[in-house]
């Protein structure tokens, strides 16, 4: 049976911002309610899969969004070298997901075929669902599938034993969760079908949304493909920092184990 380390790399963060940006459906719309970014890190043995790059700092100043850590240097604790990143599960095209494709010339993008289809189709004629994707981005997992390094999946699919991607939508249509083997059980990492930890187990939809049927149903999924609720990982909670233990440097968490705190569910 394989079991792989699973590691929570946060490179930025944003604390102006209020609820009503975390949740469509909410009484206390004015609070405030910080953000982190993250990607993520799978290892077993010698074999290392990135899962999303975060953004770069072209990008953090086009936003107005800056980041804490390039993610290229903000690997390096873990002892890896962007250049030596040779598989990358991309969970969907948004810029803070996808924005440092380019910091990882050497890897094959494992995406989902509804995602570059959204990203590159129609649906971008419309600014509020353009808004989360860079146009540099995208002709960057385009170069990539002209160069012969795209593998495109259509649901779910077993990327290597005991690593899976599994399509959800509702926040783009080609989002995809990757489940994990891990020591704890089956760890799930939401990406963006579940932000908040909130969003997910209060049904609250995050308000970015193609298709809210797809966000709510996601919400049942991400339950049943982990072993138990606790190994759902939120894609951009805070809390995240205070449940999981501490990694391998201050802005890294380890995730296999399980949490050591309270899950909020």
């Amino acid at each position: 049976m394989s079991l792989w380390e699973v590691h929570a790399v946060k490179y930025a963060d944003r604390n102006s911002r209020t609820r009503r940006d975390s949740f469509i459906f909410d009484d206390n719309h004015d609070a405030p309610h910080a953000m982190d970014y993250f990607m993520w890190v799978l290892r077993r043995d010698g074999e290392v899969i990135l899962v999303d790059t975060g953004y770069d700092t072209a990008e953090a100043r086009a936003r107005d969004r800056p980041i804490r850590t390039e993610p290229g240097a903000a690997l390096a604790p873990l002892g890896i070298r962007p250049e030596d990143v040779t598989e990358l599960i991309v969970t969907h095209l948004h810029y803070d997901h996808a924005g440092g494709l380019h910091l990882f010339p050497n890897a094959r993008l494992h995406l989902q075929a509804a995602e570059m289809a959204y990203a590159t189709g129609p649906c971008m004629c419309h600014d509020t669902l353009s808004m989360p994707y860079t146009a540099g981005h995208i002709c960057e997992a385009v170069t990539r599938l002209y160069s012969g390094k795209v593998t495109f999946y259509d649901g779910d699919a077993e990327i290597r034993d005991g690593v899976s991607v599994h399509c959800i939508g509702g926040h783009s249509r080609g989002l995809q969760a990757v489940r994990v083997r891990t020591s704890a059980g089956w760890l799930v990492l939401a990406s963006d079908a579940a932000h908040y930890y909130e969003n997910v187990f209060s049904r609250k939809p995050f308000p970015i949304v193609v298709d809210l049927q797809n966000m709510l149903d996601g919400f049942d999924r991400l339950k049943a493909l982990a072993s138990s609720p606790d190994l759902i990982v939120p894609g951009h909670d805070p809390l995240v920092t205070k449940v999981y233990p501490p990694g391998a440097a201050g802005h890294i968490w380890r995730l296999d184990h399980g949490p050591v705190g309270k899950v909020p569910h």
